[in-house]
C-alpha cells in the first residue's frame, strides 16, 4: 500500500551546488506500508532514480529504537537523498515495529529482536513484491542483529545477495548466527568504527573470522553512530561500491534540482 509522495520543494540553481547534509537530490520517493505475517503495519519510505531502473535496491534496518533509531536515522536519511541520483541506488526505509518518526507510528511493540523477524521479512517480500533485483540487507547496530539473525535463513536468503553491516555490536546475534552466513555463503560486507563503543577492529576481526567469506574494514576515526559527514560519505561509498560491485566515488556537488531537508 502506498500513499502521497513525500513533499519537498526543489529549485535549480544556476551552478552545481555542494551537496550538504540536509541536501535532498532528485528521486522518486514513496510513502509506503508493510504488511507482516502477524498482520501488523510497518510504516516507511522508497526512493528510486527518476525515469530508470534501479542498478540495486537497499533494505535498511536502522539502530536499537529504545535508544532513538528509526528511519530517519541520519546515515539512511542521507542515504535516500542521495543514493537514487548519484549510483542509481534504491533505498527502502522503514520504521520496525513499535518505532515511530515523523513518517509515523508501526504497529506493535518493540521486541528485542524477536517478532521484528517478521519485520524483516515483510521489507524484503515489498521489494520482491515489486520486481526489484540485486537487493542488498543493510544493518547499523541494532539492524546488524536483525541481518545475522534472519537475513541468511529462508525466506529471506533466497532474494538477497548479501548484507553490510554498519557499527556490530553482536549483542544479539550469536555464533550460530554467524555459523548461518558461513553456511548461506553470502557475501558480507563489515563496517567497523575505530572507535566504536561495542566492537572495534580488532575483536570484530576476531569474531567474524567464523564467516569466510566476510570482509571486515576497520574506519579511522570514526564512532558507533558515524556522526560527520565524512564519515557518511565514506559509508555510502563503501555501501555502493559493494552493491553496484566497482570502485564508487560519489559526487560531492549537483548540477541541477536540489531541495533542503527539515
Amino acid at each position: 500500500m502506498t500513499s502521497s509522495e513525500p513533499a519537498y520543494q526543489f529549485s535549480e540553481s544556476s551552478e552545481p551546488a555542494e551537496i550538504r547534509a540536509g541536501t535532498v537530490l532528485p528521486a522518486i520517493r514513496r510513502d509506503i506500508e508493510l504488511t507482516t505475517a502477524d498482520g501488523k503495519t510497518l510504516v516507511g519510505e522508497f526512493a528510486a532514480p527518476e525515469g530508470r531502473a534501479p542498478a540495486a535496491t537497499l533494505v535498511t534496518l536502522h539502530p536499537l529504537p529504545t535508544a532513538g533509531g528509526f528511519m530517519d536515522s541520519h546515515v539512511y536519511r542521507k542515504a535516500s537523498f542521495r543514493l537514487p541520483a548519484l549510483a542509481d541506488i534504491a533505498v527502502l526505509r522503514f520504521n520496525t515495529r513499535g518505532t515511530c518518526s515523523p513518517r509515523g507510528c508501526s504497529d506493535g511493540e518493540f521486541d528485542g529482536g524477536g517478532l521484528e523477524q517478521h519485520d524483516l521479512q515483510a521489507a524484503v517480500q515489498w521489494v520482491v513484491n515489486e520486481g526489484l533485483t540485486n537487493v542488498w540487507l543493510v544493518g547499523w547496530s541494532f539492524g546488524t542483529e536483525l541481518c545475522l539473525k534472519y537475513g541468511a535463513r529462508e525466506p529471506v536468503a533466497e532474494y538477497i545477495e548479501g548484507a553490510v553491516l554498519l557499527s556490530p555490536p553482536l549483542h544479539r546475534a550469536t555464533d550460530a548466527d554467524l555459523d548461518s552466513w558461513a553456511e548461506a555463503e553470502l557475501p558480507l560486507h563489515v563496517l567497523v568504527p575505530e572507535h566504536d563503543d561495542y566492537l572495534q577492529p580488532p575483536e570484530a576481526a576476531e569474531r567474524f573470522a567464523r564467516v569466510p567469506q566476510a570482509r571486515v574494514t576497520g574506519v579511522d576515526g570514526a564512532k558507533h553512530l558515524w556522526v560527520g559527514e565524512k564519515y557518511v560519505s565514506r559509508v555510502l561509498e563503501e555501501v555502493a561500491a559493494v552493491v553496484l560491485g566497482k570502485p564508487v566515488a560519489l559526487a560531492t556537488e549537483w548540477n541541477g534540482f536540489t531541495a533542503r531537508a527539515d
